[in-house]
């Protein structure tokens, strides 16, 4: 009881954090209900929420369908080799040095200031294997060594959208090029009705590699409403039962589509290329709101 409502006093003093930063106004806004708990915003919108005191914790629906595939990426607590496209807060890389200890993290995140802010407020534990560069996705991916990751994820947006160059064919290469045989590459992706990013993307990947899943709301599946879907991609079979029932027991269920559903879902959609690779749909304003 009483370190309960000490937590309750921490917070209750704590004071949100704004700064302007190189992909617009960032803001850290504390956790009512965690004393040490962040949620990062930029130019309003969510981007991730970091819980200091436990870095195992995933507060966003798209991060713990994340959190799922790193989960599966290898045995309970082996140490990974791990390529984070897109940093924000370090939510993810934080999960990773927390659940799988030793393991080795690049980061790369473009916005140099929003990396600054994040250090000085929400300090990464000095143990963690986790190096950050600040560049843009594509030029960071290309500096990993040749079958260096066993697991790449990208969670890029530059506003509300994922730029046009980490959408390709070409960009997968790279990825494929980064990863060590049998390695995994998962993808936050976003689209709302009619979902021809999001089919578009799955039909890149299938292009790319023997094995996807796609992880989702089944309303934004259905084309019901504009959200997050995680692709999850290998050249060895995914761990899809553990997955499923992974994502089945989150506070908001998600369904998996594999195999044969997954295909007949992308309605016929083509891979993209550098040519003709376009942004992700910004999201309507009713998503922040």
């Amino acid at each position: 009881m009483g370190r309960s409502r000490n937590a309750r006093r921490r917070s209750a003093v704590a004071e949100a954090v704004v700064e302007h930063v190189d992909g617009g106004l960032a803001e850290l806004i504390p956790d009512r209900d965690r004393a040490r708990a962040w949620t990062l915003l930029i130019d309003g919108a969510p981007q991730s929420h970091v819980d200091l005191d436990d870095p195992g914790y995933l507060s966003f629906e798209y991060q713990r369908r994340l959190g799922h595939v790193i989960d599966l990426v290898a045995p309970p607590g082996r140490p990974i080799q791990a390529v984070h496209l897109g940093g924000g807060a370090l939510t993810l890389a934080r999960y990773v040095a927390a659940t799988r200890p030793r393991s080795t993290q690049q980061v790369v995140e473009r916005d140099a200031a929003l990396v600054q802010l994040v250090r000085r407020e929400l300090p990464l534990d000095p143990g963690a294997r986790i190096r950050v560069r600040s560049t843009d996705a594509r030029d960071g991916l290309a500096k990993v060594p040749d079958g260096w990751a066993d697991l790449v994820i990208a969670d890029v947006f530059s506003g509300t959208r994922t730029p046009a160059h980490l959408t390709s064919t070409e960009f997968l290469d790279d990825v494929r090029r980064a990863l060590a045989p049998g390695g995994v590459y998962a993808a936050n992706l976003a689209d709302g009705p009619p979902l021809a990013h999001l089919r578009g993307q799955i039909a890149t990947a299938a292009d790319r590699f023997a094995e996807l899943a796609l992880v989702a709301d089944p309303a934004v599946l259905r084309g019901k409403r504009f959200g997050n879907a995680v692709l999850v991609a290998s050249d060895r079979p995914l761990p899809v039962a553990e997955l499923t029932r992974g994502a089945a027991s989150d506070p908001h269920p998600a369904r998996v589509e594999h195999g044969k559903a997954l295909t007949d879902f992308t309605g016929g959609a083509v891979p993209v290329t550098d040519l003709a690779a376009v942004a992700s749909p910004a999201p309507p304003p009713s998503v922040f709101r």
